[in-house]
């Protein structure tokens, strides 16, 4: 529940950037404001932090379940100290990695997309964000995911108590669902991710954040209800609350 109310936080706060960058490029929009401030340079640096945050607080719990199945007598790894030492590790990383944009100028301001962000091109700071942001955390997952497809497979093939197997096999469960988790942040991130390749070649269409950030706006819709049904504890928590009934109180007759 630790990693799952992470996620559910980091999910807020990636809601919240969010819907601060839409609702500036509609002011912006409306009122035909064609010149940046400050708060769109902090959606930019924003934006960054709440990526690498939200892929991150997936990545956690794969790692969790991993030592679980694989090292389950180093109970260690399994504290809640080192889980709790693990989340600020993340945030720490997620507030910090893009903190050089905001002093180097790479972040500028989009006339065309009403948006602070980096330029797409071919550079350092692209490969590092995308590096940073996506690829380091979906690539250890997957890693992670396939790992334990192999152990699974290797201690079916031997004697091995049953509860220890069906623990194995629960918790590659939970992994799988974080796997689609990721699977659908990948698939509704495509066109940013092709407009990053198609920089590196030529320049991106002239409105290509606009399009990219519709696409990023489902993927959170749709990863709140993927959050929502394949956690249990909160669907359960969820259900009961509204389903509760205040009691009527009815008039007393003498």
């Amino acid at each position: 529940m630790m990693f799952v109310a992470n996620s559910c936080l980091a999910q807020i706060i990636f809601g919240s950037c969010t819907i601060g960058m839409t609702l500036f490029t509609l002011q912006n929009d409306l009122k035909q404001i064609w010149y940046y401030n400050s708060f769109c340079h902090f959606l930019g640096y924003y934006g960054y932090v709440v990526t690498a945050l939200q892929n991150c607080s997936y990545l956690l719990p794969a790692i969790y379940r991993y030592f679980v199945v694989v090292y389950p007598n180093r109970v260690l790894w399994q504290s809640v100290k080192i889980q709790m030492s693990l989340i600020c590790l993340t945030w720490i990383f997620a507030f910090v990695y893009p903190i050089a944009f905001l002093f180097t100028g790479d972040i500028v301001y989009n006339v065309d997309n009403q948006i602070c962000q980096m330029t797409l091109k071919l550079s350092f700071p692209i490969i590092y964000m995308a590096f940073c942001a996506y690829m380091m955390p979906v690539s250890m997952i997957m890693f992670i995911y396939f790992k334990l497809v192999q152990y699974v497979r290797e201690i079916s093939k031997h004697i091995t108590p049953v509860n220890t197997l069906s623990r194995a096999k629960l918790e590659l469960k939970m992994v799988r669902r974080i796997v689609i988790l990721i699977s659908i942040l990948l698939i509704l991130g495509l066109p940013y991710t092709i407009f990053i390749f198609m920089s590196f070649f030529n320049s991106a269409p002239k409105y290509h954040f606009r399009i990219a950030y519709i696409f990023i706006n489902v993927s959170f819709l749709l990863v709140i209800i993927t959050l929502y049904t394949f956690t249990e504890p909160l669907k359960t928590s969820i259900m009961k609350r509204f389903n509760s009934r205040p009691n009527a109180i009815l008039p007393t007759i003498t």
